[in-house]
């Protein structure tokens, strides 16, 4: 991927500060589904995740970044910044206007407006606060674990993705979804769930197609990377790594082939308005 010279002033770095309450340990695979999904829907995990987690009561000590922390500071500002200029492109494309998150790095715990937030749960967006958190610790058990082949392009397109939360949260979509909560059952949940993942995923590829159009950031092997990351956290490659087996009825990120297809949809078109996966997969 190429670097372009833009950088982010909204880029919070909390590596380093002495954690936000102690190191974790225990936790599993399903604690982390189920708090990725609370966190998802708007609620506080942290309930979940104290079952399946214990705190030890220690807090990390304080310490100077290294130099390739400092370096992954400087990729993160600088893709936050090319998110910020895409998305106010489009918005304003739109006759919208687009309000750029805070995108907050931490390590093993910190403080989020949905709760606790914890390394254990991987990248995720916040609407309480309007803030994407990422531990960067998740892109090494995302090539460890699920397969994936993690390049900066990689890092990229989850970043891409979480902020497509963002932009459902500005356009209305987060808070449509959290209004069904209690009107459907799980199943159905589910399937809302799936669709609002895909749609995320759509969107950091109309973002990838976009900022490639403007800066050309995009090097050969960039695309397939991405879908390398889709495909791993599809919920039949982590079932099938996890339990043995697939459950369609407990999917609630999508298939590899729908994170694959949907991604490749929004890079494809580049168009915000080709992305309503909701009736595509609700009907």
């Amino acid at each position: 991927m190429k670097w372009t010279n833009d950088r982010s002033g909204n880029v919070d770095d909390r590596r380093g500060s002495g954690g936000g309450g102690g190191m974790l340990v225990g936790g599993g695979l399903g604690t982390l589904i189920i708090a990725a999904i609370v966190f998802f829907l708007g609620g506080d995990p942290s309930a979940i995740l104290s079952s399946g987690m214990q705190n030890s009561g220690q807090q990390t000590e304080q310490r100077d970044l290294s130099a390739n922390e400092l370096k992954v500071k400087d990729f993160v500002s600088m893709v936050t910044a090319e998110t910020e200029q895409t998305w106010t492109k489009i918005f304003q494309e739109n006759r919208m206007q687009y309000r750029a998150p805070k995108v907050v790095m931490f390590e093993s715990v910190t403080q989020s407006g949905c709760g606790t937030a914890q390394a254990a749960m991987g990248p995720f967006y916040c609407p309480a606060d309007q803030t994407v958190y990422m531990d960067m610790s998740f892109f090494q058990e995302l090539e460890q674990k699920f397969g994936a082949k993690v390049t900066e392009f990689s890092i990229a397109y989850v970043m891409a993705h979480e902020i497509g939360h963002h932009v459902q949260t500005l356009l209305g979509t987060t808070q449509k979804v959290d209004q069904l909560r209690g009107r459907y059952s799980e199943a159905e949940m589910n399937r809302v769930s799936v669709a609002t993942e895909l749609q995320a995923d759509f969107y950091a590829g109309v973002w990838a197609r976009q900022t490639d159009n403007r800066e050309q950031i995009l090097e050969p092997g960039d695309i397939e990377s991405a879908i390398s990351a889709a495909e791993a956290v599809g919920d039949d490659n982590i079932q099938k790594r996890s339990q043995g087996y697939v459950n369609q009825e407990g999917f609630t990120h999508g298939s590899s082939a729908q994170r694959k297809e949907w991604f490749m949809k929004g890079y494809n078109t580049g168009d915000i308005r080709q992305g309503d996966t909701f009736n595509a997969l609700l009907k």
